[in-house]
């Protein structure tokens, strides 16, 4: 049933004009000991972890070699991910770290095909304690600090302080599995590449500004961007996680955006160096494209945006594959 032109303008326009996106800059609210905090935490898992596991898969992908990675992450504990390669491959190659969306678990290796099918080697993070919306997963999130109560969700695990806070873990997984791809021979070091969409183009985003490794990053629709402005204009899934908890915790307000503070791409995006694509859609209600644009503009590196005027949270979908290969190329990053 077509939508009707009036609710598609609706949606359309709710966020700001794209002229003021481009131009949309907001202060930033990263706490004075933002980098300090993500150095202890990421110097005390890196002191816990073991050397990653890289164990071959059986599959019938013929022309793919898969291997079942299993990498130290926050705290040291286990990670799951893939790591998809052209069959026979012994060259080390330009390699994609993948992070993966809202909801979702590593699933399958079937699922993963387009990177390593162009001659990357592909590695695939799962996500802990998610994989139970629309793909499953194998990693559980295993909580090593107490936490008061969370609205159902994972935006809100933790919320009360940035120790216990769901993200501090995952963040850190996301920049420890760069750690673990860097590890395995066919993993060309100075070629390394993070990818994601909405969490996962957040997660990316994040590994760009608290790891040297990466040397661009493809991040597409990114969550966590701009947290105050997502929760206060959008009630969709997940923002609306932070928006029902704090409509019963009142006097939890500026804790709990302090908290987020440690967590928002907006503060990652200036520490990032590497050359960066984004990806937005203006009839996006999910991740609002103000807070896509805030991180973008604040991007510390060289940085291009795809705009997509009419499309909301699947912005360029499978046109915007092409636009990350080309972007690549353009690098010198393309195998």
């Amino acid at each position: 049933m077509p939508v009707p032109t009036a609710i598609l303008a609706l949606v359309a326009t709710f966020d700001l004009p794209l002229d003021e996106l481009r131009r949309y800059k907001p202060d930033r609210t990263e706490p004075a000991d933002f980098d300090d905090f993500w150095a202890a935490t990421l110097t005390e898992s890196r002191g816990l972890a073991a050397p990653p596991r890289f164990e071959p898969y059986r599959s019938s992908l013929r022309t793919l070699d898969v291997f079942d990675v299993t990498f130290s992450g926050f705290g040291g504990q286990p990670i799951k991910g893939w790591l998809l390669a052209p069959a026979g491959a012994t060259d080390p190659l330009p390699t994609v770290v993948e992070y993966i969306g809202y909801g979702g678990g590593r699933q399958f290796p079937y699922g993963w095909l387009t990177w390593a099918t162009a001659g990357y080697a592909h590695l695939v993070m799962d996500t802990r304690g998610q994989g139970s919306e629309w793909s499953p997963g194998d990693t559980p999130d295993i909580e090593t600090t107490p936490a008061t109560g969370q609205h159902p969700g994972f935006f809100t695990r933790g919320i009360d302080g940035r120790d216990t806070y769901y993200y501090r873990r995952l963040m850190t997984d996301a920049v420890l599995a760069v750690d673990a791809a860097v590890a395995n021979p066919i993993v060309d070091a100075n070629r390394v590449v993070v990818a994601g969409n909405s969490q996962g183009g957040g997660l990316a985003l994040a590994v760009a500004g608290l790891s040297p490794i990466p040397k661009a990053a493809a991040i597409d629709v990114p969550a966590m961007c701009h947290w105050r402005r997502a929760v206060e204009i959008t009630d969709t899934t997940p923002y609306h996680e932070v928006t029902r908890y704090l409509a019963t915790r009142r006097d939890k307000v500026e804790t709990t955006f302090a908290t987020l503070a440690y967590f928002d791409g907006m503060n990652f995006a200036p520490r990032a160096s590497a050359p960066a694509l984004f990806s937005v859609g203006l009839m996006d209600d999910i991740c609002v494209p103000s807070s896509v644009f805030a991180a973008f503009n604040h991007y510390g590196g060289p940085a291009d945006i795809r705009v997509y005027p009419f499309n909301g949270h699947d912005a360029g979908h499978l046109h915007h594959v092409a636009e990350k290969f080309a972007f690549l190329e353009g690098l010198g990053l393309a195998p």
